[in-house]
Protein backbone atom coordinates (compact mmCIF):
# COMPACT_ATOMS: atom_id res chain seq x y z
CA UNK A 1 0.00 0.00 0.00
CA UNK A 2 1.75 3.39 -1.13
CA UNK A 3 1.14 6.59 1.41
CA UNK A 4 0.54 9.94 -0.46
CA UNK A 5 2.50 13.00 1.08
CA UNK A 6 0.13 16.26 0.86
CA UNK A 7 2.31 19.37 0.10
CA UNK A 8 1.29 20.75 3.50
CA UNK A 9 3.24 17.97 4.60
CA UNK A 10 6.22 18.23 2.02
CA UNK A 11 7.17 21.85 2.95
CA UNK A 12 5.88 22.46 6.56
CA UNK A 13 7.46 19.90 8.76
CA UNK A 14 10.41 20.13 11.52
CA UNK A 15 12.60 18.87 9.17
CA UNK A 16 12.23 21.39 6.01
CA UNK A 17 11.98 24.71 9.27
CA UNK A 18 14.90 23.47 10.87
CA UNK A 19 16.68 22.74 8.07
CA UNK A 20 15.81 26.44 6.20
CA UNK A 21 16.97 28.03 9.72
CA UNK A 22 20.34 26.52 9.82
CA UNK A 23 20.91 27.63 6.34
CA UNK A 24 20.08 31.27 7.74
CA UNK A 25 22.51 30.83 10.58
CA UNK A 26 25.34 29.76 8.56
CA UNK A 27 25.63 32.20 6.50
CA UNK A 28 27.58 34.07 9.65
CA UNK A 29 28.61 31.86 12.75
CA UNK A 30 28.68 35.10 14.58
CA UNK A 31 24.84 35.97 14.07
CA UNK A 32 22.72 35.25 16.65
CA UNK A 33 19.07 35.49 16.20
CA UNK A 34 15.69 35.53 18.24
CA UNK A 35 12.89 33.32 17.43
CA UNK A 36 11.12 36.52 15.76
CA UNK A 37 13.86 37.38 13.56
CA UNK A 38 13.99 33.91 12.49
CA UNK A 39 10.01 33.42 11.96
CA UNK A 40 10.53 36.63 9.40
CA UNK A 41 13.92 35.34 7.94
CA UNK A 42 12.23 31.99 7.10
CA UNK A 43 9.36 33.96 5.89
CA UNK A 44 11.77 36.15 3.50
CA UNK A 45 13.65 33.36 2.44
CA UNK A 46 10.88 31.04 1.04
CA UNK A 47 9.10 34.32 -0.16
CA UNK A 48 12.19 36.38 -1.45
CA UNK A 49 9.87 37.32 -4.83
CA UNK A 50 7.07 39.45 -2.59
CA UNK A 51 10.74 42.29 -2.48
CA UNK A 52 11.52 44.41 -5.03
CA UNK A 53 15.04 43.26 -6.52
CA UNK A 54 14.86 39.80 -4.95
CA UNK A 55 15.11 36.80 -6.67
CA UNK A 56 12.37 34.47 -7.07
CA UNK A 57 10.47 32.78 -3.87
CA UNK A 58 12.06 29.68 -3.34
CA UNK A 59 8.25 27.60 -2.64
CA UNK A 60 5.44 28.62 -5.04
CA UNK A 61 3.47 32.06 -4.59
CA UNK A 62 0.11 30.84 -3.20
CA UNK A 63 -2.35 32.85 -2.85
CA UNK A 64 -3.34 33.39 1.04
CA UNK A 65 0.48 33.10 1.49
CA UNK A 66 0.63 36.60 4.06
CA UNK A 67 -1.45 34.05 6.22
CA UNK A 68 1.56 31.39 6.76
CA UNK A 69 3.39 33.80 9.12
CA UNK A 70 0.56 32.88 11.88
CA UNK A 71 0.72 29.61 11.94
CA UNK A 72 4.86 29.68 11.01
CA UNK A 73 5.64 30.04 14.53
CA UNK A 74 5.36 26.73 15.94
CA UNK A 75 6.99 24.88 12.96
CA UNK A 76 10.07 27.22 12.96
CA UNK A 77 10.15 26.15 16.68
CA UNK A 78 9.67 22.67 16.12
CA UNK A 79 12.55 22.62 13.61
CA UNK A 80 15.44 24.86 15.86
CA UNK A 81 14.54 22.06 18.43
CA UNK A 82 15.12 19.21 16.07
CA UNK A 83 18.46 20.86 15.38
CA UNK A 84 19.50 21.85 18.75
CA UNK A 85 19.06 18.04 19.53
CA UNK A 86 21.36 17.29 16.71
CA UNK A 87 23.54 20.10 17.78
CA UNK A 88 23.53 22.02 14.38
CA UNK A 89 22.01 24.89 16.29
CA UNK A 90 22.78 25.99 20.26
CA UNK A 91 20.35 28.46 22.39
CA UNK A 92 22.07 31.53 23.20
CA UNK A 93 20.76 32.59 26.69
CA UNK A 94 21.20 36.63 27.42
CA UNK A 95 19.90 39.57 29.67
CA UNK A 96 18.09 40.07 26.21
CA UNK A 97 16.39 37.15 26.20
CA UNK A 98 17.05 33.48 24.41
CA UNK A 99 18.82 33.73 20.60
CA UNK A 100 20.02 30.92 18.33
CA UNK A 101 23.07 30.75 16.25
CA UNK A 102 24.48 27.66 14.11
CA UNK A 103 27.42 25.51 15.49
CA UNK A 104 30.27 25.07 13.64
CA UNK A 105 28.63 21.13 13.22
CA UNK A 106 25.80 22.99 11.28
CA UNK A 107 28.23 24.33 8.31
CA UNK A 108 29.49 21.19 7.90
CA UNK A 109 26.30 19.71 7.49
CA UNK A 110 25.09 22.00 4.77
CA UNK A 111 28.01 22.07 3.37
CA UNK A 112 26.97 18.13 2.69
CA UNK A 113 23.82 18.72 1.25
CA UNK A 114 23.89 19.27 -2.00
CA UNK A 115 20.68 19.20 -4.16
CA UNK A 116 19.30 22.12 -6.20
CA UNK A 117 16.77 23.05 -3.33
CA UNK A 118 19.00 23.56 -0.96
CA UNK A 119 21.99 25.61 -3.33
CA UNK A 120 18.90 27.40 -4.13
CA UNK A 121 18.18 28.31 -0.47
CA UNK A 122 21.70 28.89 0.71
CA UNK A 123 21.15 31.91 -2.14
CA UNK A 124 18.15 33.13 -0.61
CA UNK A 125 19.20 32.75 3.24
CA UNK A 126 22.78 34.43 2.05
CA UNK A 127 20.95 37.20 0.49
CA UNK A 128 18.12 37.69 3.05
CA UNK A 129 21.49 38.24 5.59
CA UNK A 130 22.71 41.20 3.19
CA UNK A 131 19.40 42.71 3.30
CA UNK A 132 19.19 42.25 6.82
CA UNK A 133 22.46 43.35 7.87
CA UNK A 134 21.29 46.70 5.55
CA UNK A 135 18.10 47.19 6.84
CA UNK A 136 18.00 45.79 10.23
CA UNK A 137 14.63 45.08 12.21
CA UNK A 138 13.03 47.99 9.42
CA UNK A 139 13.43 44.74 6.99
CA UNK A 140 10.81 42.66 8.90
CA UNK A 141 8.36 45.50 9.94
CA UNK A 142 8.29 46.34 5.77
CA UNK A 143 8.00 42.68 4.83
CA UNK A 144 5.41 42.17 7.48
CA UNK A 145 3.29 45.16 6.98
CA UNK A 146 3.11 44.36 3.32
CA UNK A 147 1.83 40.56 4.13
CA UNK A 148 -0.49 42.21 6.07
CA UNK A 149 -1.79 44.59 3.58
CA UNK A 150 -1.90 41.45 1.23
CA UNK A 151 -3.71 39.32 3.97
CA UNK A 152 -6.67 42.24 4.51
CA UNK A 153 -7.10 42.59 0.98
CA UNK A 154 -7.64 38.83 0.87
CA UNK A 155 -9.87 38.84 3.18
CA UNK A 156 -12.34 41.79 1.43
CA UNK A 157 -11.90 40.02 -1.34
CA UNK A 158 -13.47 36.53 0.15
CA UNK A 159 -15.57 38.88 2.09
CA UNK A 160 -17.08 40.82 -0.97
CA UNK A 161 -17.26 37.20 -3.18
CA UNK A 162 -19.44 35.61 0.08
CA UNK A 163 -22.00 38.40 0.17
CA UNK A 164 -22.39 38.22 -3.46
CA UNK A 165 -23.44 34.57 -3.24
CA UNK A 166 -25.26 34.94 -0.15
Amino acid sequence: MSEVLHSDYIFNNALETGVRAVCILVVNLDNKFDIQQILALDHIVVHTGDIANAPPSLHPNVVQRSGELLVRRPLVENGLALMESKKLVEKVITPDGFYYRATELACVFIECLTNEYIKELNQRAQWAIIMYNDHGDRLFTEVFNSAFDRWRDEFQIAEMSISKNG
